[in-house]
């Protein structure tokens, strides 16, 4: 399309949009609504309240819904640590998880159960 044609088609959009906005300025419902706007919102501001308190009050169980909409803020808890003591070496291993490398061979070469009774308490 050449740039004349992409103007003229531009220009018959805005024309038809500003006979639209000029066919809404003359509703007599688009006027009753902007005055309730209006006064609503200086009522709100007069009071120290917001749009989200009103839909609070009027139905409380928006307030359910954005709360189940929002993530979890919770945390897991911190692991405990652990500390193994081999009785035939006398090697102290302290961890916070099972992903040990030194661990991982005791449990390897001692057997996983057997390693579990080295863990001080």
């Amino acid at each position: 399309m050449s740039k004349l044609a992409e103007f003229r088609q531009l220009e018959k959009h805005l024309a038809e949009q500003l006979q639209a906005l000029e066919a809404l300025k003359g509703d007599d419902g688009l006027k009753k609504e902007i005055e309730f706007e209006t006064k609503l919102r200086k009522l709100l501001e007069h009071y120290g309240f917001s749009l989200k308190h009103i839909t609070d009050l009027l139905d409380p169980q928006t307030t359910t819904r954005r709360q189940a909409a929002a993530p979890s803020t919770s945390t897991r808890k911190p692991r405990e640590l652990k500390i193994y003591k081999n009785p035939s070496t006398g090697e102290v291993i302290e961890t916070k998880g099972g992903n040990h490398k030194a661990l991982k061979e005791w449990k390897a070469k001692h057997g996983s159960d057997v390693v579990e009774g080295w863990l001080k308490k």
